[in-house]
């Protein structure tokens, strides 16, 4: 190396002298050497400067300067044994005292890195977070030569430090370039700029191969807000392991230190290459699975680069990490000096400390990539820009490949369709047509048949599937999958008709039903390959025939069923579509299956209530185009949905091991129910005393329930009474059963609502009459299907006291209600003070059927519930019954604000605090609940002039 070239000491002197009044004189006369480095013109002259002032405080002296002239110029000693692509053993470094850097991390850091291979960093760009006085950026480029590193800090500073410290390692003593193999300096590969963590490259739109960061971790929790966690998540796993934060997780992060690390990684998910490697450092103290889980929650693979121990900071107060400890099992790891083997509490360390000792802390450096990269880069963006608030929530931890796989594309989808607060499509009830075209496109690429969707129609799964078809067709005899009769109706499991016994009186639409012998359809073949991992009691079916066949079939599902679960929908899809991606085609493609030549045979018929009823109803998909029919119920599908209410139902798809106790909504639909309308008789001390058990069900859609419903009035030989003019729908799909019904005589004028006069006389009518021996009474309140027209609270209680006397069953169908628009007048029900002659009566038997969707406002995604109080002899049968996945459990369960409590006033502050939420709707007044009920209003007055013509 050349000699030095000298310089004026009194050059030095002028440097030091403008350095000595104060820590803020000493950075102004850094910042004014950095502007003679930046001018080209100067540079020579200014490093030669600091060369100067560095030899005058050799042999140890740098101290002696801190103190004196509030800075020092010293050598940082880097390893001389490891080995890269340039070799220098030190770096020179100033130092004012302002700039906090944290030596023991910082040198742990570095050698943590040093760990890796010098593929990682040799011609990457790479970013440093919190660089601080950039020594480790320097290092970077000057051990393997990176294309560029950029060193990067929120405190402008230490920027200009860090510029300082470049330009004396670029540079020898006289001011000239150091190059090196490729024939660049370190100016050529490191630059310093002041910004937030990732900003400066987000802005830039710099895509990194590489993100190292070693950021401080301040240890200041709140024991007071973590015993508010206690308390409102009293779960004793949630307590122990704190990785289970979920909702609250980003707020247990920067608790413990964590929180810049975590936002850190979720920039560097945005910014970084598919194949990219983000590194950082983690003290320790939390614990090694919450440290981890900082990673793995966010959809990255780790590998542990490097673990040392750190001796704690003796002015650390870790009194607040005690108290945390006195109110939950977690314990904080920490070690009586730097040779403990085992770790002790945080309790344990600070009475260590208080005797004199010392202790210390793991330290970590962690690499990480992206596990499914460009899903979770999708994902991240998606839920930035529209469903931030469940960032908190994100659980992308994965044992297996193979189930991330499967997850991953689903929540991209999913996020997709939620992100921009529009409500699910309305689909129409034979599947979504995207669902049906993929399984089109698998039938003809897996099997080679040929099909269009409207061959296709979907099920809520194969069970349902197949007893719907064999209602449709009711065929004297089928044969069925020994593996999916389990759900059929036990009446139906019988061999006597095939025996032929003389007391077999083969009724009108009976059907027998045998077990075929082995599996051998394309139906089992498809849910073979489709068999899902993760949402495994998610379930969808389908049944594949001709155009004519199809129609009717989704005509059922539509009179039977109302639709197939859309989510599900999308979920298959999914499984789907990556099927058809992974095909990669036969070299010899099998030709397109051809019907075979037979003889034409006379094809069966649909039953006879089937055919009359299929010919009489009015469908979501008419016939003809000029049709004017017009479907009012599907107004929840264009409700303005609000963010919470979608970010609630991803949560519940990318949450892991949902427990039973977080997707159980019944006591929570009790507690609504009970709330809002009353149970019959609750607060009646002698009707509450005899009053059946309650049972609480829960189905896809309210028709698939009200279906179990009718099917048990025609097992114990019952007869429907539905009130004229309302509900024509439930009326349909009690006839298509082929159930005995009878119409309760109403007046349009009053909006189709029934008398307590005309009640009694239809059910003593029927009794005398009509030979009915079980009646069972449908009402549909408050809300009237569909005029809008209410009853009162003294109408609903005259018509129950009826229904209670004549010793009928009663089906309230409150599914309609909850959207009230003419209430001027109008008394709330309180059907926990009905009272009736229990000496005279038996208890009454109701059930009460509803729907969380319409209430909750969550765009078409359908929830029904059943709440029923009958005899213990009534045998409620609910084979079959379609029942939403846990998932969707999980969602309206918080929606419903299981944990806060609520009180029942005006329509909009009970939606307010079943929601729980500070802040329930999105954009200006009215807000969209307030919307849809002058919607309902409009159109009921419409239907009431028309009704008059």
């Amino acid at each position: 190396m050349a000699t030095p070239v000298a310089i004026r000491s009194k050059d030095v002197e002028a440097f030091l002298a403008s350095c000595a009044a104060s820590s803020e004189a000493a950075y102004g006369a850094a910042e004014a050497v950095l502007r003679r480095l930046q001018d080209p013109a100067s540079r020579a002259g200014a490093r030669r400067l600091l060369g100067a002032v560095r030899r005058h405080f050799a042999d140890g002296q740098e101290d002696e300067c801190a103190r004196t002239f509030h800075f020092r110029i010293r050598d940082v000693l880097l390893d001389p044994h490891l080995q890269g692509s340039q070799q220098r053993n030190k770096l020179t470094v100033m130092e004012i005292p302002s700039i906090f850097i944290s030596e023991d991390w910082c040198f742990a850091f570095y050698e943590g890195l040093n760990q890796l291979p010098d593929h990682v960093f040799r011609d990457k760009t790479v970013a440093e977070l919190e660089c601080g006085n950039g020594w480790i950026s320097i290092a970077l480029a000057e051990k393997w030569s990176p294309l560029k590193v950029y060193g990067l800090d929120i405190d402008p500073r230490v920027i200009k430090i860090a510029w300082i410290n470049l330009y004396l390692n670029a540079l020898d003593d006289n001011g000239l370039p150091i190059y090196d193999g490729e024939g660049k300096t370190l100016l050529d590969r490191v630059e310093f700029h002041e910004s937030d963590l990732l900003a400066y490259c987000r802005d830039n739109k710099t895509e990194l191969d590489c993100i190292v960061g070693c950021i401080p971790q301040i240890l200041n929790p709140n024991p007071e807000a973590m015993s508010n966690i206690i308390t409102e998540k009293s779960s004793v796993e949630f307590l122990y392991s704190l990785n289970n934060y979920y909702d609250l997780q980003s707020f247990a992060e920067d608790q413990f230190g964590l929180g810049l690390i975590a936002r850190a990684v979720e920039e560097g998910i945005a910014i970084i290459k598919p194949m990219g490697i983000m590194i950082f450092n983690m003290g320790g103290r939390p614990g090694q699975s919450i440290c981890e889980r900082i990673f793995l929650r966010r959809g990255l693979r780790i590998n542990k680069l490097w673990q040392t121990k750190i001796m704690q900071a003796i002015d650390t107060d870790i009194s607040a990490l005690v108290e945390i400890e006195k109110m939950c099992p977690h314990r904080f790891e920490f070690f009586m000096d730097l040779h403990g083997d085992q770790p002790v509490s945080a309790r344990t360390a600070l009475a260590y400390m208080k005797s004199g000792g010392h202790v210390s802390h793991a330290f970590y450096v962690y690499s990480c990539q992206l596990r499914q990269p460009n899903q979770v880069k999708k994902l991240f963006e998606i839920v930035k820009n529209g469903l931030h608030e469940v960032s908190s929530s994100l659980d992308l931890s994965f044992d297996d490949d193979s189930v991330a796989a499967e997850k991953m594309p689903f929540l991209v989808h999913l996020a997709s369709l939620l992100k921009d607060n529009k409500p699910i499509p309305c689909e129409p009830p034979a599947g979504c047509l995207n669902f049906r075209n993929l399984v089109v496109e698998f039938m003809d690429c897996y099997h080679h048949i040929p099909l269009t969707p409207d061959n296709v129609v979907v099920f809520p799964s194969r069970d349902v599937a197949i007893e719907y078809s064999l209602r449709l067709f009711s065929p004297a005899l089928a044969i069925v999958d020994e593996h999916l009769t389990r759900y059929l109706p036990k009446q139906w499991l019988t061999s006597s008709a095939i025996e032929g016994r003389a007391d077999c009186n083969h009724a009108e639409d009976a059907v027998t039903v045998i077990e075929a012998p082995a599996q051998s359809d394309l139906l089992i073949e498809l849910v073979r390959k489709l068999k899902p991992q993760v949402y495994s009691g998610m379930e969808v079916g389908f049944a594949i025939s001709e155009t004519a066949v199809c129609k009717a079939l989704s005509q059922t599902i539509e009179l039977l069923e109302g639709h197939t679960s859309v989510i599900s929908q999308h979920y298959y899809g999914c499984l789907l579509h990556e099927l058809l991606t992974v095909q990669t085609g036969d070299r010899h493609p099998q030709q397109e299956r051809q019907p075979a030549e037979v003889k034409p045979q006379m094809m069966i018929g649909f039953s006879n209530s089937a055919r009359s009823t299929l010919e009489e109803a009015e469908f979501f998909v008419p016939d003809s185009k000029d049709s004017s029919v017009i479907h009012m119920d599907l107004d929840r599908s264009f409700l303005t949905v609000p963010s919470s209410v979608n970010a609630s139902i991803f949560e519940s798809f990318v949450r892991q091991n949902l427990t039973d106790s977080e997707t159980d909504v019944r006591s929570s639909i009790e507690k609504l129910v009970r709330d809002t309308y009353g149970f019959p008789g609750d607060d009646c001390p002698d009707i509450a005393e005899v009053s059946y058990r309650k049972e609480i069900m829960c189905g896809s859609t309210c028709l698939a329930l009200f279906n179990k419903l009718v099917l048990c009035c025609m097992q114990e030989q019952g007869t429907f009474l539905f009130p004229f003019g309302t509900n024509g729908h439930y009326v349909k799909l009690a006839k298509f059963l082929n159930a005995k019904t009878l119409t309760i005589p109403t007046n349009v004028d009053s909006g189709f609502k029934i008398e307590p006069m005309a009640l009694d006389a239809a059910l003593e009518d029927a009794y005398e009459n009509k030979n009915v021996t079980r009646a069972w009474v449908y009402i549909s309140g408050p809300t009237i299907n569909p005029s809008g027209f209410l009853y009162s609270d003294g109408e609903i209680k005259d018509l129950l006291s009826v229904c209670a006397q004549r010793a009928v069953r009663v089906v309230i169908d409150i599914s309609f209600s909850g959207l009230e628009f003419q209430t001027d007048g109008w008394s709330r029900w309180n059907l926990s003070n009905l009272s009736y002659d229990i000496c005279l009566c038996p208890p009454l038997s109701y059930f009460m059927l509803g729907e969380l969707s319409l209430e909750l406002t969550t765009g078409g995604l359908e929830f029904g519930f059943l709440i029923s109080s009958k005899p213990s002899d009534v045998e409620v049968s609910f084979r079959n019954l379609s029942q939403p996945h846990c998932t969707l459990k999980y969602t309206f369960r918080k929606l419903l604000g299981l944990s806060q409590p609520y009180r029942i006033s005006t329509l909009h502050y009970t939606l307010r605090e079943l929601l729980g939420l500070k802040n329930e709707w999105d954009g200006p007044f009215p807000n969209p609940i307030m919307e849809q009920k002058e919607k309902l209003k409009s159109r009921a007055n419409k239907l009431t002039k028309v009704s008059t013509l």
